[in-house]
């Protein structure tokens, strides 16, 4: 009987990890980098529409909703432009009027579970409000991972289109081949220029649409050698080539700059979440003993200055921890 027992558990751990590694080797076979990259090439051999081809508008002016009242009343609030120039670097799919909806619905979410543990009028206020906060953070999160993507993919794609130069080929022909072949979210800026300028764009507007897009520095470097170069003329090969080793360099001090700060950083997370973390584990053991703290004159008094303190701390720490290269 033990040795069925103790067969039948080995055999059932083999079935399982050869059932996570067959899910797993389907999962890089079907979804993975290498597989997105030859299914967008046999797509561009085959003419295909349906190669992940950015929907390049012809209007100048973005709608912000699908609704035509809506979009001209968000066209005439400034915060509304930033909001979309927000989504736009992010490479996010929502648009204005989208981002709304989610904000208002984790505010109402953030209200009523504020109202449900009945906190001050003040807290459920900060309450809701920081909810609402979450799909910004959400989006500038994943923006920040969009732009060091592609800063990390800037190096390659100099020296992709110096070599390219080096080869004959011309400026407009090497858009489309950089946003041909390399990988996203790279490729997709450089097929928008690409597009652009077929539908008459000038190059120096497409150029400078991208840099809005992506406000990185090191592009803004590479976007200015190129439009310098066909005003005045000179070897832009070489000048790539001399940019792609300069951002090469920052990045690795970059590198070694995370490094260096990493204790601090982990430290800043630490003490940032510790109280919150403390406050949370009483309310779920003891919630009588921590409920005069927002019940009690005195305790909401402590609470409106810890809060306070709290705020000034990050804000100290992440002025501390965040070195600019």
């Amino acid at each position: 009987m033990d040795i069925l027992f103790y067969g039948f558990v080995i055999f059932l751990f083999a079935a399982v990890i050869l059932g996570i590694e067959g899910f797993y080797l389907w999962w890089v076979s079907t979804h993975g980098s290498a597989a997105q990259r030859v299914a967008r090439r046999l797509q561009l051999m085959s003419g295909s529409a349906g190669r992940s081809a950015e929907r390049i508008s012809i209007l100048k002016q973005r709608r912000f909703s699908r609704h035509d009242f809506i979009d001209r009343v968000l066209q005439h609030v400034p915060a509304v432009h930033r909001i979309d120039q927000l989504l736009v670097q992010s490479g996010s799919k929502w648009s204005v009027g989208v981002f709304m909806v989610w904000s208002g619905a984790a505010l109402l979410l953030g209200a009523f579970l504020a109202a449900s543990w009945r906190l001050p009028l003040a807290i459920q206020i900060a309450a809701a409000l920081v909810f609402s906060l979450i799909p910004m953070g959400l989006v500038r999160r994943e923006r920040t991972r969009r732009m060091v993507r592609i800063e990390e993919q800037l190096p390659d794609a100099a020296d992709f289109i110096a070599r390219a130069l080096r080869a004959g080929h011309s400026f407009t022909n090497v858009l489309q081949i950089v946003g041909n072949e390399l990988a996203e979210p790279l490729s997709s800026e450089f097929r928008i220029v690409r597009e652009e300028i077929n539908y008459g764009v000038p190059m120096s507007e497409a150029l400078h649409n991208m840099a809005a897009r992506i406000p990185l520095t090191d592009l803004r470097y590479l976007i200015i050698a190129v439009l310098i170069q066909r005003e005045t003329g000179g070897n832009l090969a070489e000048i790539l080539g001399n940019i792609s080793t300069i951002i090469r360099a920052r990045l690795k001090l970059l590198a070694q700059v995370r490094v260096l700060s990493a204790e601090g950083r982990m430290s800043a997370w630490i003490l940032g979440l510790l109280p919150f973390a403390v406050g949370g584990m009483i309310v779920l053991l003891n919630p009588e003993y921590i409920r005069v703290l927002w019940t009690d004159p005195v305790g909401v008094k402590l609470l409106y200055y810890a809060m306070a303190m709290i705020v000034i701390g990050v804000i100290w720490l992440r002025k501390t921890i965040r070195i600019r290269i």
